[in-house]
């Protein structure tokens, strides 16, 4: 940001992609300031000088001066996740508490809210466009939920919880990502790194170049640790990767208090229990079911508890198989957790003669997008194309616009590779909302992040099937927010979707990288430019499923700690975070990680994430995006009428309608859990 008025600075304006080239870290707080004071400052002489109680003078220029603040606010947030640093760190935390009391003081301004209300009772009222009603809606829903009736007192309490909360996910993020970068194994001896493919070993040695190392060097981002863990034969360097991976920013392991995320996960858990209390509930999770499609706690337990049980017979007999594999092949007596994934890729190997690893060379980067491009283009009628000479924050960083009739409709920047001081994981987050105001439309801007493997040396970035899946999975999130037709920005694209709904597009998209015809357009030798050989492509599909019940558990076991944690923490039989871990792996998980394993200390999801009592919507929107899938089963994988009805009904809409009328307008009926189980090659109960 340059250090004129904020206002007029081209990171905030209308229509301009942000300037990344002026942003300096002692340029953010300024701008964030002035502009929260501004929309302050004019709200109160609007409210003051309220006559009339409609759409043009109420919501309309409030929705202006929002999006104003949330273009700066998108891009100072990406790049504190994609370019770290200790001093733009230190003015997003400042910046980020100043923020959350601004949105505490929003939602709980009475006169406003008395406002929104008197437009919601008009007459005129039922004559708004469907997201103007819809966001009207929300907002008294959202003002209730941050308790604008409460008393003086207990308003002040919440204000203060609200601050404190978003302090410290904060700070657990951070020390997750200070965790991840602050441990990693130096190797002189190349034969520990035995199994390993080439590129990982060459990755390795790149890594130990940049420390100005000899050797090797393996570190805690996330497709290292995954490649160690399913290829290298050496159990010892897979242990001592599990333990410093599954112990990062806890008391365990060789970080052990470095970055610990103990006090702060008690502290997040008891001021959520509070807020809770404060706005009239019983638990946190009945709090975050207020806005979701989930009707009560139970439901959501019941989903859970019923899916654990009709895959818990085949999970058991996953885990004995590969037991009984190897022991006869290996003679290994008892597997290790460590040693799992090892011997399942072996396992899988022999089974179906697919080594993941061997896949990487048919799947570069650049070959996936042109494959990929041309399944949203044939399902949506969108075209893509390439752009340069743009301001990014980084060299890898590519920029693409969307188009229909050759009308641009939005722009999509894709950061691609794992680096140091980028966030681990894959997201999609906001540039830039669609919507209509004083300026003209707005179109819609997507940060579509992953963190593959980089490219080493003259080999491109060269990705595993999982890998594309996962790219799929982030661009089904873009497009649901890139597709949208709602020019209202608080229900247009992403925004407003209950967040049980949320993972419907991308979950909906990872279908067709199963589709034999689909993996033919998205693979070819890097080198050779060969299509992926007949052979490999019927052994990926045949081992799509295997192990789908062991890895049904895992994430059931997620979504049912984190929902009871949210229900029962602080209650009379609660004694703490870990043993109620332990609890629902005894009820749920087949396989038992040791004592020392932290995995709740790195759970950014539901401690850092927008996902707190929320990771079941992963498995609630899977049900919706397995049943939305059936339909193209029937009808053809490129049907254009159902291409056509999921445009309109699910991505087009966004959050501007309620998420399951929508679904039934696309399917025609509620979702039904069969296709699911299905789709994951589960026998419920086999």
């Amino acid at each position: 940001m340059s250090n004129k008025s904020e206002l007029t600075n081209p990171l905030i304006r209308q229509h301009t992609l942000p300037p990344f080239s002026e942003i300096r870290p002692e340029h953010i707080h300024p701008a964030i300031h002035e502009l929260i004071e501004r929309n302050l400052r004019v709200l109160d002489q609007q409210l003051t000088s309220m006559e009339t109680f409609d759409w043009e003078s109420i919501a309309a220029p409030i929705s202006e001066r929002e999006d104003e603040l949330s273009r700066a606010w998108s891009t100072v947030s990406h790049l504190n996740a994609v370019d770290n640093s200790e001093a733009l760190r230190k003015e997003y935390q400042v910046s980020l508490a100043e923020l959350t009391q601004y949105s505490t003081q929003m939602s709980q301004n009475k006169t406003l809210f008395d406002a929104y209300k008197k437009l919601s009772e008009q007459d005129e009222f039922s004559l708004l466009k469907q997201s103007q009603k819809k966001t009207i809606e929300n907002s008294l829903r959202d003002f209730r939920l941050a308790g604008v009736d409460l008393e003086d007192e207990k308003k002040e309490r919440y204000a203060k919880i609200q601050a404190r909360l978003s302090e410290l996910s904060n700070q657990f993020s951070n020390n997750v990502l200070d965790a991840t970068q602050g441990w990693y194994k130096h190797l002189k001896d190349q034969s520990m790194l035995e199994g390993m493919p080439e590129n990982a070993v060459e990755g390795a040695k790149q890594a130990a170049q940049t420390r100005e190392l000899e050797g090797y060097v393996l570190t805690l981002d996330a497709p290292v640790y995954m490649t160690v863990m399913s290829q290298a034969k050496s159990s010892a360097l897979r242990e001592e990767m599990y333990n410093a991976y599954m112990t990062r920013a806890s008391d365990q392991g060789p970080t052990a208090g470095k970055w610990d995320n103990s006090d702060i996960i008690e502290e997040i858990m008891q001021l959520r229990q509070e807020l809770a209390q404060v706005l009239g509930f019983e638990n946190y999770s009945e709090v975050s079911l207020a806005p979701k499609m989930a009707a009560s706690t139970q439901q959501v337990i019941n989903f859970l508890e019923d899916l654990a049980k009709k895959s818990n017979a085949q999970a058991q007999r996953e885990l004995a198989e590969l037991n009984a594999w190897t022991k006869d092949n290996f003679a290994v007596e008892e597997l290790a957790v460590w040693d799992v994934p090892y011997y399942s890729e072996r396992m899988k190997e022999a089974r179906y003669a697919l080594n993941q690893e061997e896949l990487r060379p048919y799947f570069p980067l650049s070959k996936v997008l042109e494959g990929l491009f041309n399944v949203a283009s044939r399902l949506f009628d969108v075209e893509f194309k390439e752009l340069q000479n743009f301001e990014s924050w980084h060299k890898d960083v590519r920029l693409f616009r969307i188009s229909r009739n050759n009308e641009t409709i939005a722009q999509f920047y894709l950061d691609a590779f794992a680096r140091p001081g980028k966030r681990g994981g894959a997201w999609k987050a906001t540039c830039r909302d669609r919507c209509l105001s004083s300026a003209g439309l707005q179109l819609p801007v997507a940060y579509l992040v992953c963190n593959f493997s980089p490219p080493v040396g003259d080999k491109p970035g060269l990705l595993t099937h999982s890998d594309v899946t996962t790219l799929f999975h982030e661009f089904g999130h873009g497009l649901h927010h890139m597709l949208t037709k709602i020019d209202v920005s608080a229900v247009s694209g992403i925004n407003g979707v209950a967040w049980d709904a949320v993972e419907l597009p991308s979950q909906f998209l990872e279908n067709w990288c199963w589709l034999p015809e689909v993996i033919q357009s998205i693979s070819a030798h890097y080198e050779t430019g060969e299509p992926l050989p007949e052979e490999k492509l019927q052994a990926l599909l045949k081992a799509k499923n295997f192990q789908s019940a062991l890895f049904m558990l895992r994430q059931l076991e997620f979504a049912l700690f984190d929902f009871r944690l949210h229900i029962e923490y602080g209650s009379e039989n609660f004694t703490s975070v870990q043993n109620l871990l332990d609890e629902v792996r005894e009820q749920v998980a087949v396989i038992s990680p040791p004592e020392f394993n932290r995995f709740q200390h790195g759970f950014s999801h539901i401690f850092a994430g927008g996902y707190a009592a929320g990771y079941y919507s992963y498995k609630w929107a899977e049900v919706l995006s397995a049943d939305a899938f059936s339909l193209f089963e029937e009808k053809g994988a490129f049907d254009k009428t159902s291409g056509e009805k999921f445009l309109q009904e699910i991505l087009e809409k966004g959050g501007s309608e309620d998420a399951m009328a929508l679904f039934v307008n696309f399917r025609g009926r509620e979702p039904s859990v069969d296709a699911l189980l299905r789709h994951s090659g589960i026998e419920a109960n086999a």
